[in-house]
């Protein structure tokens, strides 16, 4: 059996940045688990569902991007045993740790929403959050000149869901350019009463939703996608859209199965890791730790959150004393494209709180400076810093 001093699950933003975090430290043996052979950068994914990326300026190879010193494992967990800890991979391997990291992000409940996976392959649903179908949208949106379009929120937990909004944004600003944008019957399903539940923001977002016209369905969400039909549910019952022309719908999320099914969880029923929201261990498993979408923080979760998360954890795994731990405050954060060129940037803590990393600048106003940051500077502070642990 392989034994490595830290081990991390996932090489995702979250596990890469720890591991490289760690090592600059002084950690002398990480490992990271992850079975993709392509690395990317998933908040460009919505600049590619604008027809404002590619592909290729979001991918780079796995191996290029892991760690100096990082031994990097290629395979796939299967089963976790806490009290070891260890893991099982795909392959048959055992690999047991001294400290235990769950990274790995969340997958798709494809059986959340029926009829949503039949409907991306049928070509007429798609969404910017799915690598397969993130370069398809843009073509099936950009040439439209009449119909019903259904964009959607995912409700939480979800990779940064307020960057949903981006590509219905930036869509309706390509409509309206074009004149076409009053011919096209554009509707929003929101989890919620309002589109992020920040009350500043929230007014700046339903002032460009009136502007364009868009049907706000609240408190809901899609049920099932049939025959070019959208079934809403809401409080106040079902809504079936028909004729649709296109719907960009995400689908829910949940922890990977063999993290919802094992002592990893807790009681979402997403089944998130069970970890303490400030020090980032695990409440039952001293010798486990999560960060990132997988864990169960109380917050939105978002890369720029990462951040802060990254910089806690890597601080409490090296500390032997508990009592010295450093605490993560729960910020986060969310850049929302509200037309082609102009972008809003939330910043609040775990209670909902503005915590502005640039006080003086009020960064809830959009602007075009701050959408310049979000599409080309922040990408490269990405890949040179970032997943080099060094912010």
């Amino acid at each position: 059996m392989t034994h490595h001093e830290v081990l991390i699950i996932g090489g995702g933003n979250a596990g890469i940045s720890l591991a490289a975090r760690l090592l600059l430290d002084g950690a002398q043996d990480v490992a990271i688990v992850e079975s993709e052979s392509t690395h990317r950068y998933r908040p460009l994914l919505n600049y590619v569902g604008a027809g404002e990326a590619t592909m290729a300026s979001l991918e780079r190879p796995a191996g290029g991007v892991m760690p100096g010193g990082c031994t990097w494992v290629q395979d796939e967990v299967v089963s976790v045993d806490v009290d070891g800890p260890s893991v099982l991979m795909k392959s048959g391997r055992q690999i047991r740790s001294t400290t235990l990291v769950v990274a790995t992000g969340l997958e798709e409940d494809w059986d959340a929403t029926p009829g949503l996976a039949e409907a991306y392959a049928a070509g007429w649903a798609g969404s910017s959050f799915i690598v397969q179908t993130a370069p398809l949208v843009w073509p099936a949106l950009q040439d439209l000149t009449e119909g019903r379009v259904v964009f959607s929120m995912p409700p939480e937990p979800a990779p940064c869901s307020a960057t949903a909004l981006k590509p219905l944004f930036m869509a309706c600003d390509h409509w309206r350019r074009s004149t076409v944008l009053q011919n096209i019957d554009v509707h929003l399903v929101l989890p919620g009463p309002s589109p992020i539940a920040v009350p500043r923001a929230d007014a700046v977002l339903e002032a460009e939703l009136e502007s364009y016209g868009i049907t706000v369905h609240r408190e809901a969400h899609v049920a099932r996608l049939d025959d070019r039909s959208v079934q809403i549910a809401t409080s106040g019952g079902d809504q079936v859209l028909d004729d649709v022309s296109y719907a960009h719908v995400i689908p829910h999320y949940r922890a990977p199965r063999w993290i919802a099914e094992s002592d990893l969880a807790g009681d979402t029923a997403a089944g998130l890791v069970d970890v303490d929201a400030l020090t980032l261990q695990h409440r039952r498993h001293p010798a486990i730790w999560s960060l990132g979408d997988v864990a169960d923080l109380g917050i939105k979760p978002s890369g720029g959150a990462l951040r802060k998360q990254v910089v806690v954890l890597a601080h409490n795994i090296l500390t032997s004393d508990p009592s010295s731990f450093d605490q993560y405050d729960g910020y986060t954060v969310m850049p929302i494209t509200v037309e082609r060129h102009k972008l809003m940037l939330v910043e609040i803590d775990r209670d909902g709180q503005p915590q502005p990393s640039v006080p003086i600048i009020d960064l809830i106003r959009p602007r075009r400076t701050m959408w310049w940051v979000d599409r080309f500077v922040l990408p490269v502070v990405y890949f040179k810093r970032i997943l080099r642990g060094k912010v």
